[in-house]
């Protein structure tokens, strides 16, 4: 209804979102040893924090922070980069917030709960009604402000938003028991024995650590908890906890705020593990994938490099360029060699006589002549030599790489013993 439409607006008006984006995302291996997981690469082109931060402004939030801590420079540059276009005259903005010791415990961020509590002065400078947290490391899209309608209406001190998920992979987040009113009455984070939804077997419903809160409740639920003997600070381990004891939290379901759902699937992916990754890559290659970039109503918004458009040359029986079932990205040359069912970022260089398969290629990788990769995640700047085969022994390519529970093998340059600060388009990451 048109009314519901002004009512959102107005909503996400008057909302600022805290993007949570500290964290190292361990579990991606050697992919975050020089970058904070928000920052690691994805889709041919964007970042994995592009997604969410996406989502504000195609939802109409236009007043977003995001706090940093891990190995932040390449996230805060690709912020500075990208996503400068919002319009301070009309209090549009993306504030980086770094871990800068702003309270009087002079401590990094402590946890989730904490990174919000040390920028509260921040927060209370521009007035909010009410503030989103948001993770900055997952790959959906999804309308905030019928988030945000949802929780208003219901009169929750809290909403999470929530994603069924298969019990085997419920363990790592938040999981969550409701009744018929989507009232959350069980919060377990991370259980070692999930429980499933009534009458679904096999399915749970996980958080997807996304809150939102009344700004003033949120502001004394963070004073209270930084006071409570033994917390850890955190919104999954202690606050929302607290609350489904001592107040109203609502759950909303993803299904209901997800844009472009396909096939009665809402789209949401963890990419928090290699094998992860790259399937969530690999999808965007299909002919019908999953998620869908292409899409102008609601699309992903990121840096625009100026980049000359991607060039296939050669066309010899045995020395012939070209890509089929792959995305290729501005400014990469694939000089007389096979690419198929892959993802090549911007600038990666191919030379003659080599093939590429199921593999996702980050920017400015260059491979060499005869080289032959099968299954494999090739990380930024990465020189492979003339010859190299990589994904076809596993054994062989443990000895020198990262070679996932999956069967993907993760290269980066200090595998190939090489400088990824020396390499062509030098700087850092």
């Amino acid at each position: 209804m048109q009314t519901d439409t002004r009512f959102v607006s107005r909503l996400t008006k008057s909302t600022y979102a805290l993007i949570l984006a500290g964290g190292r995302g361990s579990r991606l291996q050697h992919l975050t040893d020089w970058r904070a997981k928000p920052a690691v690469p994805f889709g041919g082109k964007f970042r994995i924090i592009d997604f969410v931060l996406s989502n504000c402004v195609n939802s109409g939030i236009r007043q977003i922070g995001v706090a940093t801590q891990y190995k932040a420079h390449s996230l805060i540059r690709h912020i500075q980069r990208g996503w400068s276009f919002l319009d301070g005259r009309f209090k549009e903005f993306v504030d980086v917030l770094p871990a800068s010791q702003r309270t009087d415990d002079q401590s990094w961020y402590a946890g989730t709960a904490d990174a919000v509590k040390q920028n509260l002065d921040i927060l209370r400078s521009y007035g909010p009604e009410y503030v989103l947290v948001l993770g900055g490391d997952h790959i959906y899209k999804m309308d905030y402000g019928k988030l945000l309608s949802d929780h208003v209406l219901s009169g929750a001190d809290a909403t999470v938003a929530c994603v069924e998920v298969p019990v085997a992979e419920a363990t790592a987040f938040g999981v969550m028991g409701v009744n018929d009113d989507w009232r959350v009455v069980e919060f377990a984070e991370k259980p070692k024995a999930p429980k499933s939804i009534p009458g679904k077997p096999g399915i749970a419903l996980a958080s997807m650590g996304i809150y939102v809160f009344s700004a003033q409740f949120l502001y004394g639920e963070l004073e209270r908890d930084a006071s409570a003997p033994g917390s850890n600070h955190d919104f999954g381990k202690d606050i929302i906890p607290y609350l489904v004891k001592h107040g109203k939290v609502k759950a909303h379901s993803f299904s209901e705020s997800c844009v472009g759902i396909k096939n009665d699937v809402p789209y949401w992916r963890d990419v928090g593990e290699v094998d992860a990754y790259w399937e969530a890559n690999l999808d965007l290659a299909r002919v019908e994938p999953d998620l869908n970039l292409y899409d102008d109503s609601w699309p992903i918004w990121t840096h625009q490099e100026q980049l000359p458009p991607a060039k296939f040359v050669f066309d010899q029986d045995d020395r012939r360029g070209y890509a089929v079932d792959s995305l290729v990205s501005g400014g990469c040359i694939v000089s007389g060699s096979r690419i198929a069912r892959s993802v090549l970022f911007s600038n990666v260089r191919v030379h003659s006589y080599g093939v590429i398969e199921d593999s996702v290629i980050l920017p400015e990788v260059d491979v060499g002549r005869g080289v032959k990769l099968r299954r494999c995640v090739v990380d930024k700047k990465c020189v492979l030599e003339e010859g190299l085969a990589i994904g076809f022994d596993p054994v062989a390519d443990a000895k020198r790489f990262y070679v996932t529970p999956g069967g993907i093998t993760l290269v980066t340059p200090d595998m190939l013993g090489q400088s990824r600060f020396l390499q062509r388009a030098a700087g850092p990451e």
